[in-house]
């Protein structure tokens, strides 16, 4: 078998918000890989460039001219050097040569097509023997902020985990049922509820945050009733997106609040306490470390999660241990280009106790990728919503790989600190 390069091809697809985005194929003597660039909605200000200048129709050009001249006949096994050699082509430290999606999508491929070429799943690939523990499914069930229009919450998102299952499918039952009786309950709540869903398949409601963490919260606990294990749920406030720096003020909108630093705090760790969440994610604008930090100390039972903060950046998640910033990271491996930047980030958390999130993002395509990423490096959660074709292919991947792996199937061994 030979895991040679023979050939790399791009083109043009869509995500499922009808947005171009890249798709490669990388062609080896013996294997063929694949993998498609996903795009987020609220980014964060230290992520890499998606694209160069032009798009996709540039970065197309970029893998055609330049990429895939200077990448054929090399080893696809050897994924390091794949992407040490897209960082020298860029030149640049945030991938705007080239573009970070770009890189990310022949960096994933490059790593299905070395596994495929052995004849090898990529979670056994990358993982090895000792890769089958599958993560919790965090999933989105209703959507505010930046993933809606009109009159919605101001919290970005509503989150359910089912943290108490004993196998994966299970946990995405739960996760399906939660969602479903959620909208039920918008439905009595509200005659006028469209049942319109988010890019990501939750619900877009006309209700504050607290009537949708009252309808959370009560329907979390039914389900966990039904299936006979914990059913938590958490948020994604996305506070970036609420921050005015002229104000130094967190606005929300909906609920005519105007929160300084000191009273965000408050206000989220009161949240945390009435209704026992989780889980909380970018609680501070993204440059806020300190908060991050003071929000931890205060907090227990609760994972303070990072995405915004830390953009999978090896140097932003190592100032944030310094500070005890958090105690979890997401991780998209298209915030910072390549499957070697994102691993290295993951080795780091895991190393200090951080709980390493792989995640979707809300501009996705229907490649499973992270699915695999989740089991070979051990990550005990995947955010990857409820339902949606995209998700959906994430979720299924991870039901096929449960099933793979058979009575070695574990969940991960996930502890809320």
């Amino acid at each position: 078998m030979s895991s040679i390069i023979e050939d790399i091809i791009a083109r043009k697809i869509f995500n499922n918000r009808g947005e171009e985005t890249i798709e490669v194929d990388v062609i080896t003597a013996s294997g063929f890989g694949r993998a498609s660039a996903p795009a987020g909605k609220s980014r964060g200000k230290a992520e890499v460039r998606p694209y160069p200048v032009g798009g996709v129709d540039s970065a197309l050009k970029k893998i055609d001219d330049i990429i895939a001249p200077e990448l054929a006949g090399l080893n696809s096994d050897f994924q390091e050097e794949i992407d040490n050699i897209l960082h020298e082509i860029d030149g640049t430290k945030d991938f705007k040569i080239i573009g970070g999606n770009t890189a990310f999508a022949i960096s994933l491929a490059n790593a299905e097509a070395a596994a495929n070429s052995h004849g090898r799943l990529l979670f056994q690939f990358l993982g090895g023997s000792t890769a089958n523990t599958l993560p919790f499914p965090l999933g989105n069930t209703i959507s505010g902020g930046q993933h809606t229009r009109g009159k919605a919450p101001d919290i970005q998102e509503f989150l359910a985990l089912p943290h108490g299952a004993e196998t994966f499918l299970e946990a995405a039952m739960a996760n399906a049922q939660i969602h479903k009786k959620i909208g039920e309950a918008i439905k009595k709540k509200d005659k006028l509820f469209s049942g319109g869903i988010s890019s990501e398949g939750a619900w877009i409601a006309n209700m504050g945050n607290i009537e949708a963490f009252d309808i959370i919260a009560k329907v979390c606990e039914e389900v966990g009733n039904e299936y006979n294990f914990e059913c938590g749920f958490g948020i994604d406030v996305a506070a970036a997106s609420m921050w005015k720096e002229e104000q130094q003020k967190y606005i929300y909108s909906r609920e005519g609040k105007k929160l300084d630093t000191g009273e965000q705090l408050e206000y989220l760790s009161d949240l945390i306490e009435t209704y026992r969440l989780v889980y909380v994610e970018d609680p501070f604008d993204e440059n806020d470390f300190e908060s991050f930090a003071e929000l931890t100390k205060k907090t227990k039972n609760c994972l303070i999660c990072g995405d915004d903060l830390f953009t999978t950046n090896n140097e932003r998640l190592s100032q944030g241990i310094k500070l005890k910033a958090a105690n979890s990271i997401i991780i998209k491996v298209n915030q910072i280009g390549t499957l070697t930047d994102a691993v290295e980030t993951i080795e780091t958390a895991q190393k200090h106790g951080y709980t390493t999130i792989v995640s979707h993002r809300s501009g996705d395509t229907c490649a499973w990728h992270i699915a695999h990423l989740a089991v070979s490096f051990k990550c005990p959660i995947i955010k990857t919503g409820t339902i949606e074709g995209a998700r959906i292919a994430k979720l299924n991947e991870l039901l096929r790989i449960e099933h793979f792996l058979g009575n070695r199937a574990k969940m991960a061994n996930l502890k809320i600190k």
